[in-house]
């Protein structure tokens, strides 16, 4: 079990319009602080075990997860029937 939990609530893309592009950061903000990381890094704290991310969408908490499609690393939500995935959906970080 990770040690630290912290919620994403915004993210940003390499073309933020596209429902399917990839996220390159991800934030939020965690005891008070304003937090913003690339995703490699949000990948390595998760697989160290380090830090655990969730998302939260019309009210429901959902996992974030790393995932991986044609050897390339990438976080995603657990499923929850909501599509598109709940990280892209999220708004852009500051």
């Amino acid at each position: 079990m990770a040690k630290n939990s912290a919620q994403i609530s915004c993210i940003n893309k390499r073309h933020h319009y596209s429902p399917y592009e990839t996220i390159v950061n991800v934030g939020g903000v965690h005891n008070g602080q304003r937090w913003k990381m690339s995703e490699k890094e949000a990948i390595n704290l998760i697989e160290n075990g380090e830090w655990s991310f969730y998302t939260s969408v019309n009210g429901k908490s959902v996992w974030v997860v790393v995932a991986v499609h044609n050897g390339h690393k990438y976080l995603k939500t657990e499923a929850d029937g909501y599509e598109p995935n709940n990280l892209l959906a999220l708004p852009e970080c500051p």
